[in-house]
């Protein structure tokens, strides 16, 4: 065997032995080491996991010499650079003393146009342009207008809607089954998953994006986490909650839970306009022509505080 081949082979010998060894002692001793210091003290420590020292490993058996010195300068260069951690004591992180004033995008504001406005007049660069507008924003308040996109002769636009409406949709079923199944671990007073529901599913509910069936699904979820936290505490059901209860199980034409959720928001707030508006659309619902006047007559007699559309109800049935 010739000299330079004696001395590549020892050279790989040497190489692989370094290698083995570094495997071997992140693997064994280094990575067990720092993850029992962070279970004691109970705080996060940044150290690499058994995977980065295998993966170290491969590209210092495929690059002998190279491998180990790389890996070897990394970590002096670490050590000297960073040998001791950053003092932040004077260093103070305020969001109240940042503002951030956002340049207008005056050509994009410019150019906005409704999206239905776009589906309507079918230009695809319009529709598309607004497609776009709508995904950068919080498109939760907008699914129904993006539903209306589906049906577009744009096959990109449409496919668009499409990815949206799937991903969104999906995440509100992953999320309502995780909360729904929270509520019977709670303890006897806690409420926190039924508050969360209330507060998250009406405003997907009412836009009224889901197939019949599914939607009646998840309005007597809706319902069911009120009448949970209506069971545990009463005092913590609010207003806009009794009337989104109310609406959603009227809208599914389920008038024995609305006309039960009507009478527990008129026990607690009988004077508040959204409780006289909430029985009259089920009177005229049920087609209940003497309940319904005699909510009308006791809604002209109450001290709510009426709007323009109950105004212009009021005149039409005088």
């Amino acid at each position: 065997m010739a000299r330079d081949e004696r001395i590549f082979l020892i050279i790989l010998i040497v190489n692989l032995i370094i290698s083995l060894l570094y495997l071997l002692a992140g693997a064994l001793f280094i990575v067990p080491a720092h993850s029992a210091v962070q279970k004691d003290e109970q705080t996060e420590i940044l150290y690499d996991n058994r995977r980065t020292y295998l993966l170290r490993f491969i590209v210092m058996i495929l690059c002998p010499v190279i491998g180990p010195l790389f890996f070897f300068m990394g970590h002096v260069f670490y050590l000297v650079v960073f040998w001791r951690e950053v003092d932040l004591a004077d260093v103070i992180f305020s969001k109240e003393r940042v503002r951030t004033h956002m340049k207008a995008d005056e050509e994009r504001e410019r150019d906005i146009i409704p999206l239905e406005e776009a589906i309507l007049v079918n230009e695809k660069k319009d529709l598309r342009q607004v497609m776009m507008n709508v995904l950068r924003e919080d498109i939760q308040n907008c699914l129904a207008s993006i539903t209306l996109a589906l049906d577009s002769e744009d096959s990109e636009a449409s496919h668009y809607a499409a990815a949206v409406l799937s991903d969104e949709l999906n995440r509100f079923r992953i999320y309502v089954q995780r909360l729904r199944k929270q509520i019977p671990e709670e303890d006897a007073g806690e409420t926190e998953c039924e508050e969360m529901l209330l507060d998250y599913m009406d405003n997907i509910l009412r836009q009224h994006i889901f197939s019949a069936h599914e939607q009646r699904k998840f309005v007597n979820i809706l319902e069911e986490a009120a009448g949970s936290l209506y069971d545990k505490d009463p005092e913590r059901m609010t207003l806009p909650w009794y009337e989104e209860v109310c609406l959603r199980t009227l809208e599914i034409k389920d008038y024995g839970s609305c006309g039960k959720w009507c009478g527990r928001m008129t026990e607690r707030f009988p004077e508040e306009l959204s409780t006289y508006t909430c029985k009259l659309k089920l009177y005229f619902a049920r087609q209940d022509r003497e309940a319904f006047f005699e909510a009308m007559q006791a809604l002209k007699k109450s001290n709510a505080v009426l709007d323009n559309e109950t105004l212009e109800l009021i005149r039409i049935f005088s």
